[in-house]
């Protein structure tokens, strides 16, 4: 449940910064068209200032908008210039310091606009505001009789309210967005506690499922169901000394309870003789495996149980059945489960046999290393199997049944 609590958080903080990123980014985008309108208001109000004694017709007044011009230049205007309708410019000022940002504009050409529009653009210089703007003047009537260009300095004050705002809202807006994933989180876990516990009983049940199938087919040749827990124990503390991870190791279960289940389809004459089997009788035994690999083919939770169903009697030089697969062609969970498999088999009472003993099985498993079995897992398992062995070669059913329950449990419920 910790885990949970960790990804939950994880995922929620993942997406409270991509909300943040695009919201946040949607709402600067706003903004800054929001100020960059505001400036361009401001600008135009006090171009106005100027422009409306604007005349071309008037030289006198030619003369007074030049001497205008220098007192207007003292305010936020940097530069300015005036166009008649024909672009061609007509009168010319810069302020102290302007030229530097002449300088600048020049290396960036602009368009006249049409004849009803005015065009702007901002940009920074030394940490300061600028805008320029061309707007189009007209007469009374509303006739073209030229331009004004200007470049407008967004005064220091101006600047710090216009950075402190967007600043402000974009906080606000971060700040909703965590306040949500912050209620989210209640929500989500409880509603995840809800689905975890239905996954959980969903689970348990196939495995349940999955436990009485193999215990049916178990007891069809023998009276307990001794042989699938002990053979799953085996298996998993070879794949857990091999390193495997509990991905695999929950197919490695599914095959081992599941690896006869094709005997199901056997008659019993050939399935519980005591004595050893004809040729044409061990064809018929041999089928068990396509049988089981038709049965659990109807199940997509089963398919990881496949390769021990369908590969377990394949041999490690390529001698065995159904498809003669050789050395590592023979899938891994297959290779674990073989040896076992055998094990088990030769230390376990049969109807056609007695059981042999620890060190007699085990010098049989010896003597098929390289050919029934793989050297290094034999290898592996030979350290380990002696405690194992000891530990459930007298165990009871109820005992087996209790120490494969933790196992499975680690691996389907905690890994």
């Amino acid at each position: 449940m910790q885990n949970i609590h960790k990804k939950v958080v994880k995922r929620l903080f993942l997406g409270w910064l991509l909300l943040s990123l695009i919201i946040g980014g949607a709402v600067l985008y706003l903004k800054i068209g929001q100020v960059d309108q505001q400036t361009l208001e401001l600008a135009v109000r006090e171009s106005r200032h100027f422009t409306v004694e604007f005349d071309r017709s008037s030289s006198s007044q030619m003369e007074r908008l030049k001497q205008k011009a220098d007192q207007f230049l003292k305010g936020h205007f940097m530069i300015l210039e005036l166009y008649d309708e024909h672009r061609k410019q007509i009168l010319r000022g810069v302020s102290p310091g302007g030229e530097a940002i002449e300088q600048k504009l020049d290396q960036h050409a602009h368009a006249f606009p049409m004849e009803n529009t005015a065009y702007h653009r901002n940009f920074l210089l030394d940490q300061s505001l600028f805008m320029q703007v061309l707007l189009p003047l007209q007469d009374k009537s509303g006739e073209l009789i030229g331009y004004f260009e200007g470049v407008y300095q967004v005064d220091a004050e101006t600047l710090r309210n216009i950075q402190t705002d967007i600043v402000r809202t974009l906080l606000m807006v971060v700040t909703v967005i965590l306040i949500t994933a912050i209620m989210l989180y209640p929500i989500i876990i409880s509603l995840n506690r809800g689905l975890i516990q239905l996954t959980s009983d969903l689970l348990k049940g196939n495995i349940e499922l999955m436990d009485v199938l193999g215990s049916a087919i178990a007891k069809r040749d023998s009276d307990t169901n001794s042989h699938n827990y002990r053979v799953t124990i085996y298996a998993i503390r070879l794949a857990e000394v091999l390193g495997l991870p509990s991905a695999q190791i929950r197919h490695l279960i599914a095959g081992a309870f599941l690896h006869d289940v094709g005997k199901i389809g056997i008659r019993d004459n050939i399935l519980l003789k005591p004595a050893k089997l004809s040729d044409e009788e061990f064809a018929v035994m041999r089928d068990h495996v396509l049988l089981g690999v038709d049965i659990i083919s109807k199940s997509k939770w089963l398919a990881g149980a496949r390769e021990v169903v369908e590969f377990h009697h394949e041999k490690f030089d390529g001698s065995g059945y159904m498809q003669g697969l050789k050395g590592k062609e023979i899938p891994l969970n297959a290779r674990i489960f073989a040896i076992v498999d055998v094990f088990d088999a030769l230390t376990s009472k049969r109807p056609y046999k007695e059981s042999f003993g620890f060190q007699e099985a085990m010098d049989i498993l010896q003597r098929g290393s390289g050919s029934h079995f793989d050297p290094d897992l034999l290898h592996t398992f030979s350290g380990i199997v002696a405690s194992l062995y000891q530990e459930t070669a007298q165990a009871s059913d109820s005992s087996l049944a209790a120490l494969l329950s933790q196992l499975v449990n680690k691996h389907f419920f905690h890994a």
